[in-house]
């Protein structure tokens, strides 16, 4: 298992191998959009009204986030982003802004 920071090395790591480094931000963005667009066909799969035909190949939704997770690690790190401070800052609003929206559970 990974915390975030291990995350974003790993990629690091991975994507610093290559002459062409981290894509563009526009170019992330595709991507991301590509990958969500992924989850949500299988989501709709498996939870959803429209199964697989049978010659489409076996994803998983596990599958599907975690591509979303290396392609938000590339572009944090591309935009020197730390991915922790970032879901720090969501959080917090979340928490706040949202502390009497939901039925508390007794």
């Amino acid at each position: 298992m990974y915390n975030t920071n291990q995350i974003q090395k790993r990629v690091d790591d991975y994507i610093s191998q290559f002459k062409e480094g981290y894509f563009s931000p526009l170019s992330l963005m595709a991507r991301l959009s590509e990958e969500i667009g992924e989850l949500a066909r299988e989501v709709n799969h498996y939870h959803g009204e429209k199964p697989k035909k049978a010659e489409e190949k076996e994803k998983t939704i596990e599958e599907e986030l975690g591509d979303i997770l290396f392609v938000l690690s590339c572009f944090a790190n591309s935009l020197d982003i730390d991915m922790s401070e970032a879901f720090d800052i969501a959080i917090n609003k979340i928490e706040t802004r949202d502390k009497d929206r939901w039925t508390s559970k007794e």
